[in-house]
């Protein structure tokens, strides 16, 4: 499979942090202490560019953590592109974006630190610098993800949680990844940011007429 140019040269609030399905003694938050210092400093700056330059970017980033985390831990597996790619599972196609801002974050990561970040600890960064920017509680970041080789749609197509499914159906889903109800609400929340396409609410307003 071919993949994004995140790849070229080489991976909200506490659900973020509970997403990263990889055991928490591998992830430390110094990870990156001595072989790429000011890692978080350029994260931060490129997603304050993209912020300042489109405000719903940060719902997008954050957006774009939460699908690659859901359906195979946080591997950047959603970075990859191809036909089969997680890109376009029904729940990410024409939906999911921010591709191009962790593309300009890697380059930034890369030209002072030369194949040692993964995407995916890029893609948690980002998030994280996402929810605080948009006057969020801030935490720090566990790293040391590494970079998963091969998507899956289908994975992305059945786990993750859609707009038209009831409460329950949801619910069951954030149990299925070792989240609870508290989980459930808390990304919910994240949705009081950024815009939404109409079709996936229209169905829920009331006297809809069509218009």
């Amino acid at each position: 499979m071919k993949r994004s140019s995140c790849y070229n040269g080489y991976s909200l609030f506490l659900t973020m942090l509970m997403l990263c399905v990889v055991s928490r003694s591998q992830l430390t938050t110094d990870f990156y202490s001595t072989t790429c210092p000011n890692l978080l400093q350029i994260v931060r700056r490129e997603v304050q560019k993209a912020i300042k330059f489109e405000t719903r970017m940060a719902a997008s980033l954050i957006r774009l953590h939460f699908h690659d985390c859901f359906v195979d831990g946080c591997d950047a597996s959603v970075l990859l592109d191809g036909n089969d790619g997680e890109k376009f599972a029904l729940p990410n196609i024409n939906s999911a974006r921010g591709f191009e801002v962790v593309d300009a974050i890697k380059t930034a990561v890369e030209s002072q630190c030369s194949g040692v970040v993964s995407c995916a600890d890029i893609l948690a960064i980002a998030a994280r610098d996402s929810v605080l920017l948009s006057g969020g509680k801030s935490w720090r970041v566990l790293l040391g993800r590494r970079d998963g080789l091969v998507a899956n749609q289908t994975g992305a197509n059945a786990k993750l949680p859609s707009p038209f499914e009831d409460v329950d159906t949801i619910i069951n889903k954030f149990a299925a990844v070792g989240l609870n109800i508290i989980d459930v609400v808390a990304l919910s929340g994240a949705h009081t940011i950024g815009l939404a396409r109409c079709a996936t609410f229209n169905n829920r307003l009331f006297n809809f007429s069509g218009t």
